[in-house]
């Protein structure tokens, strides 16, 4: 059974805005803005910000628990994707908020919920969102 992990981080910057860095033609920016977190990324196939294009994410999570775990995300623009990201701006003020969804099934028990991608979305939004409000 998929369990979910969910967190909201409130930014300064516009939804479109934000939303471009992950999903649109600046996806390739994201490394030189966050380059403890995010190494890179790949387009495997389609158009960069397109609906069905396929981008392999390279990033380092998991490192407020003492480790470091390297990762390739395949994210599929049709919503295959097991995590995803809503932004949406805020009533009567400046900024939007951006509510984090990822869903993920465990191998077994024993196997720690992966909480360290809750901290990773929160560090990553603060830097692409400090970057984007100091244009």
């Amino acid at each position: 059974m998929a369990t979910i992990l969910e967190t909201t981080v409130e930014l300064k910057s516009s939804p479109g805005k934000f939303l471009d860095m992950f999903i649109g033609k600046q996806q390739f920016e994201v490394s030189s803005i966050c380059p403890s977190y995010i190494q890179g990324c790949e387009l495997r196939e389609g158009e960069m910000g397109q609906v069905g294009s396929i981008v392999v994410w390279r990033y380092v999570h998991g490192k407020w628990g003492g480790k470091n775990d390297n990762g390739d995300d395949r994210l599929n623009r049709s919503g295959e994707q097991p995590g995803d990201v809503q932004v949406t701006s805020k009533e009567g003020d400046v900024g939007s908020v951006a509510h984090w969804h990822f869903q993920y099934v465990k191998i077994n028990e024993k196997v720690a919920d992966p909480e360290s991608l809750l901290q990773f979305a929160v560090e990553v939004s603060k830097e692409i969102d400090a970057h984007l409000f100091s244009w």
